[in-house]
């Protein structure tokens, strides 16, 4: 399976199981993600955990070889990997290991929370290929980190350490190599030990407190997206070929 669901005391631990693709995410990977978050929102676990199988890579963003199977996504109302024109309804966090660039940075900006090992790496490398972020990049990034380190990570393409992550807050803590699953699943325990509605209303609270929603800002971003879908697609086929592997030319 692509991608795996399983519960662990109060967190259900959501694992995209593409290991060998980086974890980057096709069509039918986007689908089960999409899936996965349903079936948490009807589960009663109340943290939901996003990480990426395997020590490599948390997730290298859309699969640009099966292109294809994502390009007709764009305008679903779950968002093109799966779920990130969503908001869960219940506190999230990203467990983080490797790679963490392009639509996995998306991913990891759509938790409330995302927690790093020492030798992740973050950046929209997407920008090589001409390939949009359209999984709330543009709307999450300014966001979380403000606007000028979020326009100079999209503008550049350059990829960032964890460190510097840190720096940013862009991630809220950074682990020893290893540690990022555990130490999401004792920060999960702690939030719901809390009393919920409180919490939950805070979150909420939190999440709406801009001029602009997130909801008008993503459909913002997706409009101008579409307008990318043949370049993305002519770098796709350059991706596929061999260009731009290990972030070589960023």
């Amino acid at each position: 399976m692509a991608v795996r669901y399983e519960r662990q005391g109060p967190a259900a631990v959501v694992t995209i199981d593409r290991p060998e693709r980086r974890n980057a995410i096709d069509g039918e990977t986007a689908e089960a993600l999409a899936r996965a978050l349903e079936r948490f929102e009807r589960d009663d676990a109340f943290v939901m955990i996003l990480t990426g199988a395997g020590s490599e890579a948390f997730c290298a963003g859309a699969d640009l070889k099966s292109f294809e199977t994502l390009a007709g996504r764009i305008a679903d109302p779950g968002g093109p990997l799966g779920f990130t024109h969503r908001t869960a309804r219940k506190p999230t966090i990203a467990a983080i290991s490797g790679w963490c660039v392009a639509g996995g940075l998306e991913l990891a900006a759509w938790c409330d929370l995302r927690i790093a090992t020492v030798d992740a790496r973050f950046g929209c490398t997407e920008r090589r290929f001409g390939v949009p972020l359209v999984d709330g990049g543009t709307q999450r990034l300014p966001r979380l980190i403000g606007l000028g380190p979020a326009l100079d990570l999209i503008l550049t393409g350059r990829v960032i350490d964890a460190r510097r992550a840190l720096e940013l807050g862009l991630v809220s803590e950074v682990v020893e190599s290893g540690r990022h699953l555990a130490r999401a699943l004792e920060v999960a325990e702690l939030i719901a030990r809390f009393p919920r509605r409180a919490l939950l209303g805070d979150r909420e609270a939190a999440l709406r407190a801009h001029d602009l929603t997130l909801t008008e800002g993503i459909e913002l971003e997706r409009r101008l997206g579409e307008r990318a879908l043949s370049e993305a697609a002519d770098g796709a086929k350059r991706f596929a070929a061999g260009a731009g592997r290990h972030a070589e030319d960023v």
